[in-house]
């Protein structure tokens, strides 16, 4: 008898190790807290585990992983699975994406933002780019057009710009340089101690990153209407990480992304129609700027810099003017459809 309970003891830590073998686990790096630029990836992992019976994993960590400048070279070592990333952090690594930061481009909603980041995603010049960082696109983190808040005294004209320091990146840097202002890009994470330090005087956010970060709590006044562009946050996969995953794994994968882009747009839908209590309730002003205003800032910081955008990327090689075409072409189709 002893000998036979031995046996079935062997055999069930047989089983038990061919069944963690068989699981897949992976480790995702993202930054700050958990918030709405980050409830499609809970909610992929979530449908993943659940289309998977448990067997397919993930472990979400915000900063323990990397810093969020260096998410790109963790995927490209391997060092993690998953990770999100913001194009303006290291343009020069990912310089095809970078279109989609280009002030001014006229996306109207989030939806808008959805299609035209997919749709440049899945151009070639993209994946041979990412592929450099045996890195796959899987889905974008879709944020509304940034606009700034502020301490001292509101500004709604457009030469008041000028030496304004502002927390902004890629495109949206350029745009506001180009009218005067001092661009840093410190990141999202630090942008409340730059504001509270005085190292800045405005802060470019979309919402939710005002609330995360605390920016709001420092902040005078926000500008409603200015809408000069946003950034573009891609969340990627470790190539090697992905073609190891098993057929069924894969599609569980692949299947859930619509669902968790979904899911964030509700919820993030969500933040946006509580904006304004939150104003209220910080007693920050609302500036509108007029449309004599608005439409200087989009002909010193729209086309001029559109130009200048193509023509330096197409000389590194890239197919500028074909990506930049792209993003109104498939804008015009979302609109028709």
């Amino acid at each position: 008898m002893s000998k036979i309970a031995a046996k079935l003891l062997c055999t069930a830590i047989a089983c038990t190790f061919v069944t963690e073998a068989a699981a897949t686990e992976w480790n995702v790096s993202v930054w700050g807290k958990r918030r709405a630029f980050t409830e499609h990836i809970h909610k992929l992992a979530d449908l993943v585990s659940e289309k998977t019976g448990g067997e397919f994993t993930m472990n979400i960590s915000y900063g323990g992983l990397s810093k969020n400048r260096e998410n790109l070279d963790g995927i490209s070592i391997g060092a993690f699975e998953m990770a999100q990333f913001c194009a303006g952090y290291h343009a020069d690594k990912n310089r095809a994406i970078t279109v989609l930061e280009l002030p001014f481009l006229g996306v109207a909603n989030l939806d808008e933002e959805v299609a035209v980041s997919h749709a440049i995603y899945a151009h070639p010049a993209v994946a041979d780019e990412m592929a450099q960082w045996n890195a796959k696109m899987l889905m974008t983190s879709p944020m509304p057009q940034y606009n700034l808040v502020g301490t001292g005294e509101p500004r709604d004209e457009l030469a008041e710009f000028d030496g304004m320091r502002v927390r902004a990146t890629g495109g949206l840097g350029k745009a506001f340089s180009a009218v005067g202002g001092v661009p840093t890009s410190v990141t999202s994470s630090e942008a409340y101690q730059a504001m509270e330090s005085g190292v800045v005087d405005t802060v470019a956010f979309a919402q939710h990153a005002h609330l995360s970060f605390g920016t709001i709590n420092q902040a005078a006044w926000w500008t409603a209407n200015l809408n000069p562009g946003t950034v573009n946050c891609p969340v990627v996969v470790n190539i090697d990480a992905y073609e190891s995953l098993s057929d069924a794994e894969r599609e569980a994968l692949d299947s859930s992304v619509p669902e968790a882009i979904d899911y964030y747009l509700s919820n993030y839908g969500a933040l946006l129609q509580r904006w304004d209590e939150v104003l209220a309730e910080k007693n920050v002003t609302k500036v509108m700027i007029s449309d004599e205003e608005l439409a200087k800032f989009k002909d010193v910081a729209g086309k001029p810099i559109h130009d200048a955008w193509i023509a330096e990327m197409s000389a590194q090689g890239l197919p500028a003017q074909e990506l930049y075409d792209l993003v109104f072409k498939t804008l015009e189709d979302t609109r028709a459809n």
